[in-house]
């Protein structure tokens, strides 16, 4: 028997199941996210359907950074932490937005009260 045979990188198939580590992390072990969909709801969610799919992404955003805080160095960290900043800033400008036109229809309701002459 080969000394090559031994070492768990040198023989993958016959060493399937073993993981090879990389700065005490084994590669290719973490569990899985949706991050991605969070981060493709949050973009999507400037140009289409608006808060609609900004909460739902920030919702699987901070669930999947649930997952990848408890994971250090997890692949889809930094994915989740997009998904939730951008999620988060849709929904403030969203509110904004809805404050904008609440004042301005207050506005022109009490300027029409006004010239009214009653």
């Amino acid at each position: 028997m080969s000394e090559e045979s031994e070492i768990p990188w040198a023989n993958p198939g016959k060493n399937a199941g073993s993981t090879v580590q990389v700065s005490g992390h084994p590669i290719g072990q973490y569990t899985t996210t949706n991050a991605t969909l969070a981060l493709v709801l949050a973009a999507v969610s400037w140009f289409i359907c608006g808060i609609c799919t900004s909460i739902p992404a920030v919702i699987l955003a901070h669930g999947a950074l649930a997952i990848t805080n408890s994971q250090p160095g997890h692949p889809d960290q930094g994915l989740a932490k997009a998904a939730q900043i951008v999620g988060w800033v849709n929904i403030v400008v969203f509110g904004i937005i809805i404050i904008f036109y609440i004042v301005m229809i207050a506005l022109i309701v009490m300027a029409e009260a006004g010239n009214s002459g009653y």
